[in-house]
């Protein structure tokens, strides 16, 4: 019976969550969208490790006017960065480095913002992104808890 509710208030909470944003979706590859994020994005990347990138977009989830990403930073040339120089070498020696990149977006007055971001965790750091910033939850892959 506490499974049947619990998977009710999961519908409810998709459902609402649906009519309110509207349905996920990934901007392709080359869309308005999803070139703005990647543009945005590539600022602090770029100033946290001095140096150009592009990024491999393992996952982009959009909903009305919030999107989540998981990829990772790579050289314009497709290689991997080289952390050696910058202020992560320490954690890659330590083998403390996640290489991925998390980061949340919104659009606002039409443009694409990062709201936050995360660079080498290795742990799951956006846990908890859905409920500090007002994000719908529905974008992350997340089940439960945070």
């Amino acid at each position: 019976m506490l499974a049947a509710m619990r998977a009710i208030s999961v519908l409810v909470v998709f459902l609402a969550v649906t009519l309110a944003f509207g349905q996920i979706t990934t901007p392709k590859k080359g869309s308005a969208d999803r070139t703005a994020m990647m543009n945005a994005l590539r600022i602090p990347i770029q100033k946290d490790i001095g140096q150009k990138v592009q990024f491999k977009v393992d996952s982009l989830k959009m909903l009305g006017n919030w999107a989540f990403m998981k990829g990772a930073p790579i050289r314009p040339d497709g290689k991997e960065i080289d952390y050696s120089h910058t202020q992560y070498a320490e954690a890659v020696k330590a083998g403390a480095f996640g290489y991925g990149v998390f980061a949340l977006f919104k659009k606002t007055r039409g443009k694409w913002n990062v709201v936050k971001y995360s660079l080498g965790a290795s742990d799951v750091p956006y846990v908890t992104w859905w409920r500090d910033y007002g994000a719908p939850k529905a974008i992350f892959d997340i089940t439960e808890g945070g």
